[in-house]
């Protein structure tokens, strides 16, 4: 898959393309149907296909107060499209400039100047343009005068539940259900980060830790333990993950990732791993005393091993 940052990075001549719009948080189950079907659709037109995104929410500007938390990284999400197939993904800076563009400059510039495009998938709700003026009727209307053809697409809506969104994925992390969270991904939870030097209490009770840096990439789900998998420079090591502030102690920064690999010991420090939640052992617990927390944490590590196997 081929990476442009900005209109300006796109080669003249790019095209003719089939393209989807759209800010593609997580590229979940919805967002790879619906590249699934932009790929069908490139395939039997014999056209490029090509996802258009936004390097943040555009509510990051445009309502601040409003704006969820982000499934992935911008570097996250581009790593995730590149595994669905498609030849390009487009990466506009949501700036001032973008969202003042009338809808009909946006369609003419992005779509038509740039990508070429002849077919525009969209879901029936898709607006565009300063203050989200552009509906799909006029999206139609323009297609008609410039050339391209709009598809309407459907929500995904496994076994007759909701509709697959960011939103529903991140109502589950934020319960730690990150099974399920993980079902409406295609994709286990990820978080990727730095990892960095501790207090060095895991290893003082017999499990030595990964600590990632707290400005780590990817949504954290709830405070727990989890079993999970740690993978450093490719190659992936079953763990034990703690997130929280760990209450038996004082002091420790809330939010923080802890991953114990199991039965090995590795020097992982200023190294970016990833750590994957495959499910939710238990919540976080202040424990009486330090033997109590040390009995916990190997069970804890039995249960892991038994999930992940």
């Amino acid at each position: 898959m081929r990476t442009f940052e900005g209109l300006a990075s796109v080669p003249a001549g790019f095209g003719p393309s089939a393209v989807t719009i759209g800010k593609f948080d997580g590229v979940h189950q919805g967002h790879r149907a619906v590249i699934s079907e932009l790929r069908a659709v490139a395939e039997a037109r014999d056209l490029r296909s090509v996802v258009v995104t936004f390097d943040r929410n555009p509510l990051a500007l445009l309502a601040p107060d409003r704006c969820p938390d982000a499934l992935v990284s911008v570097r996250q999400k581009l790593g995730l499209l590149a595994t669905t197939g498609l030849d390009a993904a487009l990466v506009l800076p949501f700036d001032r400039a973008l969202a003042s563009l009338a809808p009909e400059e946006f369609v003419r510039r992005v779509l038509v100047d740039t990508l070429g495009a002849r077919a525009v998938l969209v879901g029936a709700d898709f607006r565009f343009g300063a203050r989200g003026a552009g509906d799909v009727a006029l999206l139609e209307r323009l297609g008609g005068e410039l050339g391209f053809a709009v598809e309407l697409i459907g929500d995904v809506r496994p076994e007759g539940e909701r509709r697959v969104s960011s939103t529903w994925v991140r109502e589950l992390l934020a319960e730690g259900d990150v099974r399920h969270a993980a079902r409406l991904l295609g994709h286990a939870p990820t978080v990727s980060g730095i990892v960095v030097h501790g207090a060095a209490r895991g290893r003082e009770l017999g499990f030595p830790t990964a600590n990632l840096s707290p400005d780590s990439e990817g949504l954290i789900p709830a405070d727990g333990v989890y079993a999970g998998w740690l993978s450093d420079a490719g190659t992936r090591y079953p763990a034990a993950i703690s997130v929280g502030n760990n209450p038996t102690f004082e002091g420790v920064p809330r939010k923080q990732v802890e991953a114990y690999v199991l039965d090995r010991e590795l020097d992982l420090y200023d190294r970016l791993v990833e750590v994957e939640f495959v499910d939710r052992i238990r919540g976080m617990i202040a424990f009486d005393s330090i033997d109590a927390l040390i009995a916990r944490m190997r069970d804890d590590v039995d249960v892991a091993r038994e999930l992940l196997e």
